[in-house]
């Protein structure tokens, strides 16, 4: 469905534009529907600007991306907004993405102007009362600002803004470091609930637990070139690189598994995930590990 090919990214700096950085360096790799791949890296690993070379959101140096066989570069006009009706994302700070001065339904209003217009009132208000009931929210939440909503709902609100275009692919990118543990687990159950539906995510965060959570695959970036990919299970049992080596060396007891005894004596319960067989541990509203 998306393939990235032998894709680089070149920052221009300085006078005229002489100073040159590569900061991604040919990454391939490919997604396909119904598939969860996380990319997984420090901070600055590049892999931020993966996925908003997929969104166009950041221009391609060199190699291509393709989304159902089109390359992306080529799009523009109604091409473009096709486009942007199967492929969207969502952001590490839900705030960022509202106007705090206007009510959040107004995201809504504006897609529906701009991508949905053919629609008529009653097919639209089915298709947003859709979208926002499969994030667990009422259509009265779009008559609140953003300052009167938490940081989950405003979230949700995003992942509504996707599915309302009936998106193919979401690029996450960070969603759930803003959020309580409690609401990450919510968002996460959501995201699965989206992939078992179809949904294909890229799935973009710095947590290798939580890519051991929810991912079908694994990629690992290091100074924005892959060093590992391959199945969760792979990576994580048999790391290859000894960069993925030492992230994982870095997550005490990530497939470690507690005791019944030891639950019990922390005060703790395991809840079966809705991610193919692993469970997470929490003690009330605050996640303290996930594992498989």
């Amino acid at each position: 469905m998306l393939k990235v090919e032998n894709v680089s990214k070149v920052f221009r700096s300085g006078a005229f534009g002489g100073k040159k950085a590569k900061v991604i360096h040919d990454v391939d790799f490919e997604v396909k529907p119904g598939e969860v791949v996380s990319l997984i890296g420090e901070s600055g690993s590049g892999k931020t600007t993966v996925g908003r070379m997929i969104l166009r959101l950041t221009s391609v140096s060199g190699g291509r991306i393709t989304f159902e066989d089109e390359d992306i570069s080529t799009l523009r006009g109604a091409g473009l907004k096709s486009y942007y009706r199967r492929v969207q994302g969502v952001f590490q700070d839900p705030f960022s993405s509202f106007n705090p001065i206007f009510k959040v339904g107004r995201v809504f209003r504006t897609i529906r102007r701009e991508f949905l217009g053919d629609l008529d009132a009653a097919a639209w208000e089915a298709r947003l009362t859709g979208a926002l009931n499969a994030v667990g929210l009422e259509v009265a939440a779009l008559d609140k600002f953003p300052h009167q909503m938490s940081g989950g709902q405003l979230q949700r609100l995003l992942i509504a803004r996707a599915l309302v275009l009936d998106i193919r692919l979401l690029i996450a990118d960070e969603i759930i470091s803003m959020l309580d543990a409690s609401t990450r687990i919510d968002v996460l159950n959501l995201l699965g609930d989206l992939k078992r539906q179809g949904l294909s995510i890229i799935f973009v965060t710095h947590d290798l637990a939580l890519g051991n959570y929810i991912s079908d695959r694994i990629i690992i970036l290091q100074k924005g070139a892959i060093v590992e990919m391959g199945t969760t299970d792979r990576v994580f049992g048999d790391p290859q690189h000894p960069y993925t080596r030492s992230l994982l060396d870095a997550v005490p007891h990530l497939h470690e598994r507690w005791s019944d005894a030891e639950l019990k004596d922390l005060g703790l319960v395991a809840d079966t995930a809705r991610f193919g067989g692993h469970l997470i541990e929490h003690r009330k509203d605050h996640l303290v590990r996930v594992y498989s």
